[in-house]
C-alpha cells in the first residue's frame, strides 16, 4: 500500500505520542497544534518521548506547525488520514478546519477520550468518520515538546488501540489504521466500536472527575473507602446507562461490566470483589499517574466534564434512568473549575456522603 498523507490536529499528550512513533516508523506525518510554545519546542528539538523503561526514551523530529497555518494545505498533497486529537469541546471546529483538505477518499479518525464520532460525522459525514480508542495509555505532555507515558506498554498483555467503523464492519481502512498504530503499541480492529467507546467512557467516568476534584491519582484515591466506592458507583451508573442504550460493554478498567451493574444495584458481594481488585491493583502498580482531567485543573484548563460524567447523566435522563453520582460530580467539577470549591481530597466528602448515604 502506498504511503498515506497523515495529519494530526492536536499535538498534545496523545497526539504527540502517536505522531512521534508514526514518524519514527517511517510514516508521512504533519502535526498542527494551537499551543505556540509546544510548536516552537518541537521544531527546535523534536518530540521527546519517555516511558517506564529506558528503551522507550527517544527524540523524534516531527513536522509541526501552528494551527493558524492549516490553510496552507491547499498548496500541498491532499490529506488521506486526519487524526483529531483535541479536547472534545474542540472537535467540531477542528474537524471543520481539516475537512476542506481531505483527499476524495480521505477520512477523519477520532483519537480522543470521549464519544465524538457523531460530531465529526456532522461535519464530514459518516462515510468519512472512524473511531479509535486508546485504552490505558496514560500519557501526559508535562512540558512543551515532552510527552511521558506513565504505564507499561500494552504489548501482548493489553491491547491499547482499538479501531472501528461506526457501522461495525471491518474495512481495509481500519485495518490500515490498526497497522499504523502498531508503531506505538498493540492495536486491533473491532466490530464493537460503540461498546469500546462506552467502556472507555466508564473508565474515564470513574477516574477523571475524581482526579479533577481531589487532585489524587486513581490508585491513591482508592485507598479511601468512600472515594473508592464512589468511583465504582460512577462506573456502574455508566455501564447501566450505556447498556440501556443498546451497547455491549467490554471490560471497564479491567473490571467486569456485569459486576459493576450488580454493585451499583446493591449487590454487596459484587462490590467487595470490585474493591478487592482495585486495592490489589494499587499495591501492585503504585499510584503516581494523575488522570487528564486532574491535570487540566492544575493547568487551569477547561475540563471535559460535560463530555464524560455530564454525558452519562444526560444519556440516562433520555431513558428515565437516574445517574445521581455522575450528575453530582459534574456539578462539583464545574464548581472547582470556577474556583468556588478548592481542589483537594476534602472537596468530595459532602457529595460522597449525600450519594452513598
Amino acid at each position: 500500500m502506498a504511503k498515506k498523507r497523515i495529519v494530526f490536529i492536536g499535538g498534545g499528550a496523545v497526539g504527540a505520542y502517536v505522531a512521534a512513533h508514526l514518524v519514527r516508523g517511517g510514516e508521512d506525518v504533519t502535526v498542527f497544534d494551537p499551543w505556540p510554545e509546544n510548536v516552537a519546542a518541537i521544531n527546535a528539538k523534536g518530540i521527546e518521548v519517555t516511558g517506564t523503561t529506558e528503551q522507550e526514551h527517544f527524540i523524534q523530529a516531527v513536522d509541526t506547525r501552528p494551527l493558524s497555518e492549516i490553510g496552507q494545505l491547499w498548496q500541498e498533497a491532499p490529506v488521506d488520514i486526519a487524526f483529531v486529537c483535541m479536547k472534545s469541546y474542540d472537535t467540531e471546529w477542528a474537524t471543520s478546519m481539516i475537512a476542506p483538505y481531505l483527499a476524495p477518499d480521505g477520512f477523519v479518525v477520532s483519537l480522543q477520550n470521549c464519544i465524538n464520532e457523531e460530531t465529526i460525522a456532522g461535519v464530514v459525514g459518516w462515510g468519512r468518520t472512524v473511531g479509535c480508542i486508546a485504552s490505558l495509555i496514560a500519557v501526559d505532555l508535562h512540558a512543551p515538546g515532552q510527552v511521558r507515558r506513565n504505564v507499561p506498554l500494552g504489548g501482548e498483555t493489553h491491547t491499547v488501540f482499538r479501531v472501528g467503523e461506526p457501522h461495525g464492519r471491518i474495512t481495509q481502512r481500519v485495518e490500515h489504521i490498526a497497522q499504523l498504530l502498531r508503531h506505538a503499541d498493540s492495536s486491533k480492529t473491532t466490530t464493537n466500536l460503540w461498546g469500546e467507546r462506552w467502556s472507555k467512557l466508564a473508565a474515564n467516568a470513574m477516574r477523571n472527575a475524581l482526579a479533577a476534584s481531589t487532585g489524587l491519582s486513581g490508585n491513591a484515591g482508592d485507598e479511601n473507602e468512600g472515594q473508592r466506592r464512589f468511583a465504582l458507583k460512577l462506573a456502574g451508573e455508566t455501564v447501566k446507562v450505556g447498556t440501556a442504550h443498546g451497547n455491549v460493554f467490554e471490560m471497564v478498567y479491567g473490571l467486569p461490566p456485569e459486576q459493576l451493574i450488580a454493585a451499583n444495584d446493591g449487590d454487596a458481594a459484587a462490590l467487595k470483589a470490585l474493591e478487592d481488585e482495585l486495592l490489589g491493583r494499587g499495591i501492585k502498580k503504585g499510584s503516581g499517574h494523575l488522570p487528564s482531567m486532574g491535570q487540566d485543573i492544575r493547568k487551569k484548563r477547561r475540563t471535559e466534564i460535560d463530555y464524560i460524567n455530564g454525558f452519562v447523566a444526560r444519556k440516562g435522563a433520555e431513558l428515565g434512568i437516574e445517574a445521581p453520582a455522575n450528575a453530582a460530580i459534574t456539578e462539583l467539577v464545574k464548581q472547582v473549575e470556577r474556583g468556588e470549591v478548592q481542589q483537594g481530597p476534602d472537596a468530595i466528602v459532602p457529595m460522597v456522603k449525600n450519594v452513598l448515604g
